[in-house]
């Protein structure tokens, strides 16, 4: 598409945007004067049938309960049934899907999925998995994919690029969800190289992917959604959708930006608002029993309420925004202090405020780690035990063996593949939501139970304590824990300066510090967009056609066999090796360094996983 061409289309949209918002104003007067509005029975208010979910104003009596279950029969409660009803005419599926926890990789685990179902989120999906890998390997089946009676209703969300692969995949797992999703979005360099995600939305791979919705949608039960991005126009997205429509798809997300490219320029990627008057029309055209949900330009449930207004999608997806406020659906519930709502909760662990088993876990670990400190001490150092100290140390056995049998208890209440439903009052919820360092222990007591990687426990309480951890000079601090246990010190501090602000000093030379390593890091994650970009250019100034021709020089993956190989050999054989190879894109240090790579994602080399027989393995087809 032309420059010339882009701004036409921009400009049409911009128009078709006006219109449509007229277009609705005018209906909703038009309702209004003419006609009886129904009662939304999950919100307590009147609105038209064909009209969006508005921000909810509740109003209930007393013993009123709004239900809003995960139960293990996978079928939506009456209310959420309800809304879909008054939404669409009817409920396609038997479970709701207004609000959505969105597939992220390595943050959308079964820790955080329990959170957000627990603070209004109805429909989670798990984080991309690879259904090449997921197929074959039992250990990456172990340990990417972690579920519980409670996780329900879930979507299961792979990458392909082979429809046997996918299939076979989601036959895996079709009696532990209620969906089975192919990512069609993914902008990462990971999706370039591995030929997957977005990079599967150019016109040669439409037969492909087409296969692949095709032939899992004959062989598993279950419901198979598909996730993709906007192409360069709306008609193409339209032609894109119709296609996996026709291939089988029972519903299609968007993310409402534009298809990645390698170089990732321009309002693609992740730049810019998502376009989502591009969604209204694809939503025209594929008519109204066919889901759509909207993804992007969700920070706060306000923007839930008019994505919902502006797109005419069925449902409303988020990711950054319900990374920072897991409650971010929880007002769809109202604001009525008196109500209850129900929830399942996993047994053992606490249904809003902590109760009185999990308070005393919590001060028996503490005490705990103090006479492992006082241990330490001693052994490091010239330290005399003080009598007080020689008694903590006494106890010590003891503590270990009250904890270690109360997690014995939990383990025994959550191995029942009933799930455990119970009615919280709404107030409580409200009360957490409103306090994040409440909402970061009780991700916390989540992580303890249903182990996930240290990374992604950190990740998830800076994002939760993003703005008290930088306000408190805290954020190093939570990032270089090694436990949970560092990390709820961590929060403890937080909890001590907001009770007694008096009692933090703002330390400048820290912040003077922090200020260079951010600088520093910046720099760092620039260094592979400069690369691409400068790569772009040599390619432009040699007159080349295909722009992306030297992002494909060294970009081969590194074979499990290579890798073994290399490890034989001196450094400087593995480098010429590397480069011989024709890897020379890819990090050596990911996979020959104990560890791996020691700069993670600064690093401006590919962080690919090597390939082996049960991987996706086409040369031709690797950069995509």
């Amino acid at each position: 598409m032309t420059e010339a061409e882009l701004k036409a289309e921009k400009k049409r949209l911009k128009k078709e945007k006006k219109r449509q918002k007229k277009e609705k104003k005018s209906r909703k007067r038009k309702d209004r004067e003419e006609t009886d509005t129904p009662i939304d029975i999950d919100k307590g208010t009147s609105r038209p049938t064909d009209e969006p979910e508005p921000e909810p104003k509740v109003k209930r009596s007393k013993k009123e309960v709004v239900q809003v279950s995960s139960a293990p029969d996978h079928t939506a409660t009456a209310t959420d049934t309800d809304t879909e009803a008054n939404k669409n005419g009817k409920s396609k599926f038997s479970f709701p899907i207004q609000h959505i926890l969105a597939p992220m990789v390595g943050a959308s685990e079964l820790p955080f999925r329990l959170l957000c179902r627990k603070y209004g989120a109805q429909l989670c999906y798990t984080p991309m998995m690879s259904s090449a890998k997921f197929s074959s390997d039992h250990s990456y089946r172990k340990d990417e994919f972690q579920t519980i009676p409670e996780d329900r209703p879930l979507v299961c969300h792979f990458s392909a690029n082979d429809p046997e692969e996918f299939a076979k995949a989601a036959k895996l797992v079709e009696d532990k969800c209620d969906a089975i999703d192919l990512n069609l979005g993914c902008p990462q360099r990971t999706a370039y190289v591995g030929h997957f995600g977005s990079y599967l939305l150019e016109q040669k791979d439409r037969d492909l992917i087409c296969n692949i919705v095709k032939k899992a949608s004959k062989e598993v039960s279950k419901p198979i959604f598909v996730k993709i991005r906007l192409l360069n126009t709306i008609k193409e997205t339209i032609k894109l959708c119709r296609d996996l429509k026709n291939a089988g798809a029972s519903l299609i997300a968007i993310h409402a930006r534009y298809r990645a490219s390698f170089e990732r320029k321009g309002a693609g990627a992740r730049d810019g608002a998502a376009m989502l008057d591009q969604i209204v029309e694809v939503k025209k055209a594929l008519g109204p029993d066919f889901p759509i949900i909207a993804n992007g330009n969700v920070i706060t449930y306000d923007d839930v309420v008019n994505n919902m207004e502006i797109s005419s999608a069925d449902g409303i997806m988020s990711a950054e925004g319900i990374l920072d406020n897991p409650a971010l659906f929880l007002p769809r519930h109202g604001n009525d202090r008196k109500a209850s709502i129900e929830i399942a909760v996993p047994a053992g662990l606490p249904s809003a405020k902590p109760g009185a088993d999990q308070k005393k876990k919590r001060k028996l670990a503490k005490k705990l780690r103090e006479i492992e400190t006082i241990e330490a001490k001693a052994k490091t150092s010239s330290h005399l035990l003080t009598k007080e100290q020689k008694e903590k140390i006494a106890t010590k056995d003891t503590i270990a063996n009250v904890i270690a049998q109360m997690e014995r208890d939990e383990s025994t209440k959550n191995s029942s593949s009933a799930p455990n439903v119970t009615n919280v009052p709404l107030k409580d919820l409200l009360e957490i939501a409103d306090d994040k360092t409440s909402m970061a222990n009780e991700y916390l007591d989540l992580a303890s139970t249903y182990p996930t990687t240290m990374r992604t426990t950190i990740f998830h309480t800076r994002r939760i304590l993003k703005i008290e951890l930088g306000e408190y000079q805290l954020m190093e601090e939570c990032t270089a824990s090694k436990s949970i246990d560092d990390i709820r010190d961590v929060i403890a501090k937080v909890v001590k300066y907001q009770n007694d602000p008096a009692s933090f000093t703002f330390d400048l030379a820290k912040a003077k510090k922090d200020k260079v390593a951010l600088a520093k890091k910046k720099l760092e994650e620039g260094k592979r967009k400069r690369y691409e970009g400068r790569m772009m250019r040599k390619a432009k100034r040699e007159g080349r056609s295909d722009l992306e021709y030297y992002l494909r020089q060294g970009a081969a993956v590194p074979t499990v066999e290579e890798i073994d190989m290399l490890c034989s050999l001196s450094y400087e054989g593995q480098l010429k090796a590397w480069k011989a190879n024709d890897h020379s894109q890819h990090c050596m240090g990911y996979h020959l360094e104990e560890g791996g790579c020691k700069r993670d994602r600064a690093c401006a080399f590919l962080h690919v996983d090597a390939i082996g027989k049960n991987t996706f393995h086409e040369t031709d087809e690797v950069a995509g």
